[in-house]
């Protein structure tokens, strides 16, 4: 069987191990598990024009199901460890934007995620995602890489509570604190920062496994401190746990509710908004998935080491093309687009090089849809130390930048800044893209900057200025 495996997934070849790549997935699986509560909070509560709402309990399921399944089919076809999940931040825009301001309904709002799907899979097989792939400087790749890891670490710090936003009644220009009010004060904070330390030490001492161990550390010490503190959930305490509270279940779980799943209706939303108004949400669908992967791939293929000098991974169409299917199952599960994860980060951070990892991961997720008790028991409190010190690793790519040459320097250091600030991976390539294309002419480099990084510049700018450009279509 170790034989299959190796031969199958090139184990030898990359320097890994099935042990290796089953911890690894595991990892993975415990750094993405919040997408399995915050999912279901961000569409299973808001009604439709018709009244209409998911429901927490059956958003849960999809989610973990569409997960499960496009996570082992990314694996096994593209031999990649990046995990797949519902997409943050495209989720909000449906629930937001295409729901609440578009007025549409949840199989209307679906179908639109479906056909931005369908377009994303034509533009993989037509070979123009790669083209695009290929036509970004190294340097922008670099910046990528980095900003992701910072939009990471972002991430890890604002679910632990160690970074907190400022209320804009506190009538303060600072917009977010260090706890509350520079104070680590909440006892789940308090077990970041000591899972922070315990990962640190596990990566500095070099010990196998290290990131999969600090979870499962930091997860007994929330358990024995949330049993003699009792803080609860933040939704009742402001200084409780963040989403999952670290108990020990009572049950085990049951039967899932996939009633959601397929309820699509694809002509819908062209019929209620028009067909122009329509086409531009579609076109946003599609810009926001088409490079929140883009960056997140090159990103997660560097730090593997799978990408070649240009930062391009082998057999880069096939797995643009099984990335664009999950957009259509996420869509036709009624959980939002699907797309590569950033949080595998931290699975490839504890070793994972081949899609034997994302088989395990995704495994999990499908066990989760019957045993979602087992799950909660791991805070984003524990699981938050490790998005921190992955963005860590990922960061080291910032000496591939020559800030020397300012026409490099101010797109890579926009692209940098802006992901974890706006807090949107597609936001700091769309920034960084413009930045490139006129800066370097401002060199006197026009020459160097491809056609293609001209035209996405342009079609982020129509995607800046989306929303006046919608009010006067309506």
């Amino acid at each position: 069987m170790t034989d299959v495996l190796d031969r199958y997934f090139k184990l030898k070849e990359r320097g890994t191990s099935v042990g290796t790549e089953v911890r690894a997935g595991i990892v993975s699986f415990f750094a993405m598990a919040y997408i399995l509560l915050l999912n279901p909070l961000i569409l299973g509560t808001v009604e439709d024009s018709n009244g209409d709402v998911l429901g927490i309990p059956q958003v849960a399921a999809a989610t973990a199901l569409v997960a499960g399944v496009m996570t082992i089919l990314f694996g096994a076809i593209t031999n990649y460890p990046f995990a797949i999940a519902a997409g943050l931040g495209m989720n909000t825009f449906v629930a937001v934007t295409l729901v609440m301001g578009e007025g549409l309904t949840w199989p209307e709002a679906m179908g639109l995620v479906v056909i931005d799907g369908i377009v994303i899979v034509l533009l993989a097989v037509s070979g123009f995602r790669s083209a695009v792939f290929k036509a970004i400087p190294a340097s922008m790749k670099s910046a990528m890489g980095v900003g992701i890891g910072l939009f990471i670490a972002m991430i890890g710090f604002v679910d632990a509570g160690f970074v907190k936003r400022i209320p804009d009644a506190a009538g303060t220009t600072v917009p977010v604190s260090l706890g509350d009010n520079g104070h680590i004060s909440a006892w789940p904070t308090a077990i970041f920062v000591v899972g922070l330390i315990i990962c640190g030490f596990m990566v500095i001492r070099n010990i196998p496994g290290g990131l999969f161990l600090g979870i499962v550390i930091t997860t007994i010490l929330a358990v024995i401190t949330e049993s003699i503190v009792g803080a609860g959930s933040s939704a009742d305490n402001p200084k409780g746990w963040n989403l999952a509270v670290p108990q020990l279940p009572e049950s085990l779980g049951g039967m899932p509710d996939l009633s959601i799943v397929g309820a699509v209706d694809l002509a819908g939303a062209f019929v209620r908004g028009g067909v122009l108004a329509t086409s531009l949400l579609v076109f946003a669908l599609v810009l926001t998935n088409f490079f929140d992967a883009m960056g997140t791939m090159t990103a997660l293929g560097k730090q593997a080491n799978l990408a070649d000098e240009e930062g391009n991974l082998p057999d880069m169409k096939k797995a643009l093309i099984v990335e664009g299917i999950g957009a259509v199952a996420g869509g036709a599960g009624s959980v939002s687009s699907n797309t590569v994860y950033v949080d595998s980060s931290a699975g490839i951070a504890d070793g994972a090089r081949t899609g034997l990892a994302n088989i395990v991961t995704g495994v999990l997720f499908l066990l989760a849809m019957f045993l979602t008790p087992l799950y909660e028991v791991v805070p984003i409190e524990a699981a938050a130390p490790v998005l921190v010190i992955v963005g860590v690793l990922m960061a080291t790519q910032i000496t591939q930048i020559d800030w020397n040459e300012l026409h490099i320097a101010i797109p890579a250091f926009l692209t940098i800044v802006v992901m974890p600030f706006t807090y949107s991976i597609a936001h700091g390539i769309g920034v960084g893209f413009i930045a490139y294309a006129l800066m370097t002419t401002f060199a006197g480099k026009a020459k160097q900057v491809h056609w293609l990084m001209w035209l996405i510049a342009a079609l982020f700018v129509v995607y800046f200025a989306m929303d006046p450009i919608l009010a006067l279509v309506s």
